[in-house]
């Protein structure tokens, strides 16, 4: 009976269950500041890289993780879905890890190995796998063993590029939001509804982690947040491109479906490989955080956090949206062009800059 429902108005699912999401989130949140500040669960070792030197909490991916995991488990259990159970365990056991590093701080190398077990059991056991590159380089599928390796380390790049933006208020969640609500959207297209579902219900705990964390923040999300935004993220992004594979029989909803995911998520992406081939060329670990982020350059421009997030939403919204109208020039050459959009940007912000009296 319930599952008729869902089906004959999924629409009004879609919107139940991030409002639920959106609302469990923020009715927690006081109470994790209140708690925060009474036992003082603040991690100090890095604060030479962040804006906020104050006793702001960092463990606002609490209540993301919480929200998501409650409204995701509800929904899995009405259709059983299982493969929602490998998302919630690779979830559980990556913000127990940025639970840690928010309070106390975490060494790379654990941090390397339970990215890699959680990726691991979304690739092989959940089904989030990458079967082939869609003609990129020239690569058509894979076998188990490479697309197995190779969605390991693009869900583990995802994971940390969410982590590397969120350097000022509200980007992260903001960028967030925008990448699933796209994801989602692009699901219920394609009927894809389980995939819809998860996509929504984390873009709803992110709106309401937004409210708290909208310029001037009164809470950041943390590792918690942002490796689970990342990772759900990315679980989804490959989904998406599975699901609008063409292979000769069926009509994919959304072609160069790698492309428009690139779009979707071009914020953290470039951005990541920007600051990684930078630190290369000096000679630096690619790991060693710094303040080069596109963000810190727009902050040396003179402008405030929340013109930022404006400036970045519109422009990933632009190209999301050109994605789509140009989706038919194929995954090569789409991806170059959005690429090379991020490097007109670039450079346009490198010359402001050059022009800025020190």
């Amino acid at each position: 009976m319930f599952i008729d429902l869902i089906a004959a108005y999924p629409i009004v699912f879609y919107g139940a269950i991030a409002l639920m999401a959106f609302i469990m989130v923020l009715v927690s949140i006081p109470s994790i500041i209140f708690t925060s500040l009474k036992y003082n669960l603040f991690d100090k070792n890095d604060l030479h890289r962040k804006n906020h030197n104050l006793s702001i909490s960092r463990l606002g991916g609490l209540a993301i993780v919480a929200s998501f995991t409650i409204s995701i488990l509800l929904f899995s259990a009405t259709i059983n879905f299982k493969e929602a159970n490998y998302l919630i365990v690779s979830c559980i056991i990556l913000s127990a890890l940025g639970l840690k590093d928010d309070v106390y701080g975490a060494n790379t190398s654990t941090k390397f190995i339970l990215q890699l077990l959680v990726a691991g059991i979304l690739v092989f056991f959940g089904g989030f796998r990458l079967s082939s590159l869609y003609g990129v380089l020239n690569i058509g599928d894979m076998n188990l063993l490479w697309s197995g390796l190779f969605s390991i380390i693009l869900i583990i790049f995802l994971n940390n590029s969410f982590n590397l933006i969120d350097g000022i208020d509200g980007l992260a969640a903001t960028i967030g939001i925008l990448a699933n609500l796209s994801f989602g959207i692009a699901f219920a297209i394609a009927n894809q509804m389980p995939y819809a579902f998860i996509a929504f219900a984390l873009a709803g705990a992110i709106a309401g982690f937004l409210k708290y964390n909208w310029y001037p923040a009164k809470i950041f999300m943390g590792d918690t947040g942002a490796l689970i935004i990342g990772l759900t993220t990315a679980a989804l992004a490959i989904k998406f491109i599975e699901i609008n594979k063409f292979n000769g029989v069926n009509l994919p909803r959304f072609y160069s479906a790698p492309a428009i995911a690139v779009s979707i998520l071009i914020v953290p992406i470039f951005d990541s490989l920007r600051v990684f081939t930078i630190r290369i060329l000096k000679r630096k670990s690619p790991f060693r955080g710094d303040r080069n982020h596109i963000h810190h350059r727009l902050e040396r421009l003179g402008l405030k956090p929340n013109k930022i997030v404006w400036i970045t939403f519109v422009l990933n919204v632009f190209i999301i949206i050109a994605a789509i109208l140009l989706q038919h020039l194929g995954n090569f050459l789409l991806i170059v062009l959005l690429i090379t959009i991020c490097l007109v940007c670039n450079s346009i912000i490198t010359w402001r800059l050059s022009k800025k009296i020190p």
